[in-house]
């Protein structure tokens, strides 16, 4: 007893602190994956801080950026569906699809609009720039590089010339208008495979479908992203956007001068640029650069820059104690932290303040980015949500941010491209590798069909459990799972496999 009693009534002592004291954890770091560690810290006041840890050091740990329902266009989503739906995707790390990601960590992200489900700040997924940030907004939110560095944007300003579609062929040059947003007859502007299915465009303009090398990410001219026309589309609207690829799309003048400049098989560029200005006068250039920036959401409040605290003593969104979700690091570790809120008794919240000092005196970071918080503060390690949000459940949200395991790709060699294949069953055709992707079309049953060949050879790989090709159907391009067909060289290879699946197909009729 004369052991445990002091235990005790510490124990009950820092449970009548006011936040703002000393951290305390049951435990220390616990291993979720290699290299990513989670803990749970009790904190004075009493405040529970929910805290994923990622090593830096690691060249297969990565950042990305999650989107509710995988679309720009309208979607809303808990942080769990937007996890499960990126995991065990073919991720296109270092310029190009070659690896497997497997989310071990997800939060919530930036706030939105209700009426659209639309992020309200810019972002950047996967290498794609898919949304712009706000010209001289005051901030742009966390950024993760492709070389693993990381900064905490300031203004963002893109300038117009800077913003360029090459046609390489023809050696012609259009400025980007916009990206995902309505199609224009003052210039172009490009859908990236995040929008949606398809483009939502009414018939009358023109849209140009790019297939790409690489994603369409933050490559300032000279340099540039590029693929090859596969399609060009003069008068038809809502076109598909398969998962590699691109739609150059508009409409009246805009629109003669894509298709005057385009043509079957021309190779094209896209150069983009963000130029970067301090937050505090949005006039003085920040020296952070954004080329080649992986994963981006916005953020609101920077409350900890270079170990200062900053301070929002006007704010009342940073004053009040509320659920946080925070992302923070050094130069060691980048950290997610959900502080869960408005539960008396268990866990009241924190203010910036009290984000900044637990962020810096506890975890050792130097640099901090407020999210979206209050019912929207999430965290999901491993399938399932570790706190307790305070609306009891998870809240649909626009969009979010993950830890993720990279693993070299798997690919099955059963079919060469040219092979004849043939439905086993009624077949889903989508626009990429994996289940999460939009259906194209649905095939019947004895349907013919070949195999195509990838650009970037990723015909049979591995993701979201099983094998995919990509295969042409009577006027139908796009993925289907291995399971789903049979034909070409499995008839060598696999017989038993081929007796099995027209087994299947006697017994359905």
């Amino acid at each position: 007893m004369r052991v445990r009693i002091p235990i005790v009534l510490t124990l009950v002592w820092l449970a009548t602190l006011q936040p703002g004291g000393v951290a305390w954890s049951a435990e220390e770091w616990s291993p979720v994956a290699d290299g990513i560690g989670f803990q749970e810290f009790w904190l004075p006041g009493p405040n529970r801080a929910f805290v994923a840890r990622m090593d830096r050091s690691r060249p297969n740990l990565i950042v990305d950026s999650l989107l509710a329902q995988g679309k720009l266009y309208e979607g809303i989503e808990g942080v769990s569906g937007m996890a499960l739906r990126q995991d065990n995707s073919v991720i296109p790390w270092d310029g190009s699809w070659n690896a497997l990601g497997q989310v071990v960590v997800a939060i919530n992200g930036i706030f939105y609009d209700p009426s659209t489900g639309v992020p309200e700040t810019g972002m950047i997924q996967s290498g794609w720039y898919i949304k712009r940030f706000d010209d001289l907004g005051g901030g742009s939110g966390c950024a993760w590089k492709s070389d693993a560095s990381a900064f905490i944007g300031g203004c963002a300003y893109h300038q117009r010339d800077r913003q360029l579609i090459s046609f390489i062929n023809r050696g012609t040059k259009m400025e980007i208008l916009g990206i995902n947003v309505g199609q224009s007859s003052d210039g172009i502007v490009i859908f990236t495979p995040q929008y949606d299915a398809h483009t939502h465009t009414s018939d009358g303009g023109v849209e140009v479908v790019v297939e790409m090398l690489q994603p369409a990410g933050i490559y300032p001219a000279p340099r540039m992203s590029t693929g090859y026309i596969r399609s060009i589309r003069n008068g038809a609207g809502s076109t598909p956007i398969p998962f590699d690829h691109l739609v150059i799309s508009a409409r009246g003048e805009a629109g003669r001068k894509l298709l005057e400049n385009s043509g079957i098989g021309d190779r094209v560029g896209v150069s983009q640029e963000i130029t970067h200005l301090l937050s505090a006068d949005c006039q003085t250039p920040d020296e952070r650069d954004w080329t080649l920036t992986f994963a981006s959401i916005g953020g609101s409040f920077n409350f900890l820059a270079d170990s200062e605290i900053r301070s929002f003593d006007d704010n009342l969104g940073a004053v009040a104690r509320n659920p946080r979700t925070v992302v923070c690091f050094n130069d060691d570790f980048l950290y997610f932290v959900v502080v869960d809120g408005r539960q008396s008794g268990y866990s009241i919240g924190m203010t910036t303040d009290e984000l900044g000092a637990f962020c810096r005196d506890s975890l050792g970071a130097e640099w901090g980015i407020n999210q979206d918080g209050g019912g929207s503060s999430t965290m999901w390690v491993n399938g399932r949500v570790v706190n307790r949000p305070s609306d009891g459940q998870e809240r649909a949200v626009a969009n979010g941010l993950a830890m993720l395991v990279l693993e070299p790709l798997d690919r099955s060699n059963v079919f060469l491209p040219g092979d004849p294949i043939q439905t086993v069953g009624e077949t889903a055709v989508r626009l990429g590798p994996g289940d999460n992707y939009g259906v194209i079309a649905t095939v019947p049953q004895d349907e013919g069909g070949l195999i195509l060949p990838h650009l970037g050879g990723l015909n049979g790989v591995f993701a979201r459990g099983t094998y995919w090709w990509k295969v042409a159907f009577a006027g139908t391009q796009g993925w289907v799972a291995q399971d789903d067909i049979f034909g070409g060289t499995i008839w060598a290879g696999n017989l038993k496999s081929v007796h099995d699946k027209l087994l299947r197909i006697w017994d359905d009729r």
